[in-house]
């Protein structure tokens, strides 16, 4: 499946090494400001090669939009955006064209499909994901009429974590990192890990500020699960954890209850979701990355024969793909709420009443 949402629905196309990737959105109210200079701003923010922390690969990843807008409005149709590879190197990937990688979904896929694009790995490379931020882009423009802001950040590579949570000083950080006091030596836990031809995970926190109350399809479509959803979908992603997530069955229900009062809720255990519908709160989730499965060390493997095989990759990756992965991971957050924020308009009979102007 390469479609996500219901209301807010975008496709995504394209391979890591093909000639572009792209995405078509699906259900942006018509009249929404389309600020192309926003949704570069956040391709810029994902894209590759811009420091010494990241992959060597280098994308302009501009973003071009196709169809659905027009004088800088969005028309209500499908709005289509695609940006074309400019720095595949496929020949780095010929040594591994009949090995599957550990670690990667070569294995997967092959079984599945039966047919193997071994360059970069394909449709399953991280790659595709510049195309969720595209869509994530077009999400925060709904959300910027309504108010709501989405901000992300790392607060944990190899295992460092961040004690302060500056979502401001993470836009300036080049490894977005949340608390610049943790910068250099989460920054240094990376370079050892390049340096050493291996790699390091890590955690990226998202928050959304000035949701409302009521965002949320119970039973099987809560706004927790379609967040824990969206972001499982994410490349190397292995866990995920809404407001106090693990930590709270460790703690009694005395603790845990976040206790209301007229000013709101006096804690926030919760993540700002309960029962799968927002409450008002701010909602937290953080995200768990593994360790690039690309590292530069020989490994045991097998190839599409079934012979074992040792083999040691060559190319570009990133040593560290959880401070890369927290801009998509807002974008996803945004993607969520999003289609949330159109399915909640018809939940109550006084919304479509405001609506079409009946009494």
């Amino acid at each position: 499946m390469n479609s996500f949402g219901r209301k807010f629905r975008f496709t995504t196309f394209g391979e890591s090494h093909g000639v572009a990737l792209g995405c078509i959105v699906d259900g942006v109210p018509a009249g929404i400001q389309i600020d192309l200079e926003y949704i570069q701003s956040q391709m810029n923010m994902r894209k590759p090669g811009q420091n010494k922390s990241q992959t060597a690969r280098k994308e302009e990843d501009k973003i071009e939009i196709l169809s659905g807008v027009f004088e800088g409005l969005s028309t209500g149709t499908p709005i289509a955006m695609i940006l074309y590879n400019g720095n595949q190197k496929s020949g780095d990937y010929e040594n591994v064209k009949n090995i599957f990688r550990p670690a990667h979904a070569d294995f997967t896929y092959f079984h599945k499909y039966g047919i193997r694009d071994y360059r970069g790995g394909g449709r399953s490379s991280a790659r595709e994901t510049s195309a969720r931020v595209a869509a994530g882009a077009i999400a925060d423009l709904i959300l910027r009429e309504v108010g709501i802001i989405v901000q992300s950040g790392v607060c944990e590579i190899d295992g460092i974590k961040s004690e302060n949570y500056d979502f401001d000083y993470a836009l300036t950080s080049p490894i977005f990192t949340l608390d610049k006091d943790k910068e250099d030596i989460q920054m240094q836990a990376i370079l050892n890990a390049k340096d050493s031809h291996d790699s390091v995970g890590g955690v990226a926190l998202v928050r959304a500020l000035n949701v409302p109350i009521g965002l949320g399809e119970p039973i099987y479509y809560k706004l927790d699960s379609l967040i824990a959803d969206a972001m499982m979908s994410i490349n190397a992603v292995k866990g995920i954890e809404i407001g106090d997530g693990f930590d709270s069955v460790r703690i009694r229900g005395s603790e845990n209850n976040d206790q209301i009062t007229k000013q709101g809720f006096s804690t926030n255990h919760s993540g700002g979701i309960l029962g799968g519908i927002s409450n008002g709160d701010e909602i937290t989730a953080k995200i768990y990355f593994k360790p690039t499965p690309s590292i530069f060390i020989e490994q045991n493997t097998i190839n599409t024969d079934g012979d074992e095989v040792t083999y040691k990759l060559s190319g570009r990756h990133d040593p560290c793909v959880a401070t890369r992965g927290s801009v998509v991971a807002k974008s996803m957050m945004s993607i969520v709420l999003a289609d949330m924020l159109l399915l909640n308009m018809g939940s109550r009979a006084d919304h479509l009443k405001k609506i079409y102007g009946t009494n």
